[in-house]
């Protein structure tokens, strides 16, 4: 299926931006942003947990599996078909191939595909040699939760994944982690060796369903202030993450807001936050300088970019941290 990242099915992207377009882009502030913030709040989805089930290859029923990166993951496009029905209470694929969309606020934030961004943020961790090991981790705005995974082959100590669709998280987001943790002792195929891989046998003991890397998850859906507050006012035991990863997640100013308060909420006195994001967003208007100067605003925060990718439109990768922080 052909999506678009914007909100104006109409607009030619092909076309070179004008100079107006590139120098003054949506500002996150104004009486016009909190109106549409105001008629997204009043459909922002509510937290929820998500369990793996005690038998953990029921999630990669009537799934396909693929490989990228030396990573497992499902068929995005057999997912599609199979949520194509609306047997799910969201319906977003169908609602998403309606509106000619990838993003519909307060309905579908995206999270049935695969960004590039993601993938320039996995090569980052690897180049930095970025260590997870004895941490904890959030995968915020997670999709396919790549990132989470690589996370969790370098021995984390806790991860956690949320995204804001339900179904996100149940038919994508949780079969990836558990085909990752079932075959971590198989060696995934190179990035261009992209073949079907048959889903581990249903006839797995109990105990092997549920390997040692799986109960070091946790998944979450809802908007991101409401998964903050699930978390904080959980009397399960939590700590707050000493490396936040997200993706793709800065393209609508409307949202840097909430945005800004969770990862004030979530991150550790000393943790680290790597954003990956390109430099602007056509249609919906955020992007890498915004965000920047909005961080620099609320002077909570300090960052700066670790990684340029150049080809294609600009993307970076930023690293966040308090201002007092070590």
């Amino acid at each position: 299926m052909d999506f678009r990242f914007n909100f104006f099915p109409d607009e030619d992207e092909s076309k070179e931006p004008s100079a107006q377009r590139e120098t003054q882009p949506c500002s996150p502030t104004g009486e016009h942003i909190e109106k549409r913030l105001a008629e997204t709040k009043a459909c922002i989805k509510a937290a929820k947990e998500h369990h793996i089930p005690a038998d953990a290859s029921k999630v990669l029923e009537n799934k396909v599996l693929e490989t990228a990166s030396g990573l497992y993951y499902v068929n995005m496009s057999v997912v599609e078909l199979t949520c194509q029905d609306g047997t799910h209470e969201e319906d977003i694929v169908s609602k998403s191939v309606s509106s000619h969309s990838d993003l519909i606020p307060g309905v579908y934030e995206g999270g049935l595909k695969i960004w590039e961004c993601t993938y320039d943020l996995m090569d980052f961790l690897s180049e930095a040699e970025i260590q997870f090991a004895n941490k904890t981790v959030l995968d915020l705005g997670c999709g396919a939760g790549l990132l989470g995974i690589v996370a969790l082959r370098g021995n984390a100590e806790e991860v956690h994944f949320q995204d804001y669709n339900s179904t996100v998280i149940e038919e994508i987001t949780m079969p990836n982690v558990v085909a990752n943790c079932i075959n971590a002792g198989n060696k995934a195929d190179s990035e261009d060796d992209r073949k079907n891989i048959k889903p581990p046998s249903k006839r797995r003991k109990k105990s092997e369903c549920l390997p040692d890397k799986l109960t070091k998850c946790r998944f979450f859906s809802g908007g991101w202030s409401e998964v903050s507050q699930l978390l904080l006012s959980s009397s399960k035991p939590w700590s707050k993450y000493d490396l936040i990863l997200t993706s793709e997640t800065i393209y609508n100013p409307d949202y840097y807001s909430a945005l800004h308060d969770t990862l004030a909420q979530l991150l550790a006195k000393n943790g680290r936050v790597y954003l990956a994001s390109k430099v602007h967003y056509f249609g919906v208007g955020g992007g890498t300088y915004l965000f920047e100067k909005f961080l620099e605003e609320r002077k909570v925060f300090r960052s700066s970019i670790v990684k340029e990718v150049e080809e294609g439109l600009k993307r970076f990768i930023l690293e966040i941290a308090f201002k007092d922080s070590t």
